[in-house]
């Protein structure tokens, strides 16, 4: 393969990005989580601190915006900049056009932040959607973040739902809906490797 672009979306719990490191891993290529943050923060010049706790997330709020970062908020309007974007909206933007500066220079694995939607013009990129069973999700979080049950099932409900939230304002798809990627995998079914495994030998087939 000359180019490879692989876009994953994933519920929290379902070893998303973890696959995804095996993916590029395996195929010799970068993978883009949240190390992307700092790329973002160097193309756009926003502060990389206010891009991570903007990261996936979704307000229209003014006021949040302001209290968030008062002063970015100030100068979003310098030089009509981000004229009558709130931060989050100038957060998205930024990732947005570095997702798609990084896709044109070369291959690589794109976790999360409605990446295939920013690529969907691109060919080929493959699209792969993430998920598990509730049960194996909370288990998952709860070793992994040394967390009581309760706790796994409201972090999991959080996650998940930032994370809809943010890809359905942004885009004019849904969220883990099967018509919105190309392949949906239960990883509970394979495991790690066996899911990695199967979303290379697909991305062979384009």
């Amino acid at each position: 393969m000359e180019k490879v672009l692989i876009t994953i979306g994933r519920q929290f719990g379902s070893n998303g990005r973890i696959i995804g490191e095996k993916v590029a891993e395996k195929l010799g290529i970068p993978c883009y989580d949240k190390q992307l943050i700092k790329q973002v923060a160097k193309e756009s010049g926003l502060w990389e601190n206010l891009l991570d706790e903007l990261d996936e997330k979704h307000s229209n709020s003014f006021l949040y915006s302001v209290v968030m970062d008062p002063y970015a908020f100030a100068h979003s309007f310098d030089n009509n900049q981000g004229y009558g974007m709130s931060l989050n909206q100038r957060a998205f933007m930024a990732t947005y056009n570095t997702i798609e500066k990084i896709a044109q220079e070369g291959s690589g694995v794109f976790i999360g932040r409605c990446s295939n939607y920013v690529l969907r013009n691109m060919d080929p990129v493959l699209n792969i959607f993430l998920y598990a069973p509730t049960e194996v999700r909370v288990r998952t979080v709860m070793d992994r973040f040394s967390l009581s049950e309760k706790q796994a099932k409201d972090q999991l409900q959080k996650e998940d739902k930032a994370r809809a939230s943010y890809y359905n304002y942004y885009t004019s798809m849904k969220w883990g809906r099967m018509d919105s990627y190309d392949l949906c995998i239960d990883t509970s079914k394979l495991g790690v490797e066996k899911t990695a495994e199967q979303i290379i030998a697909f991305a062979e087939q384009l």
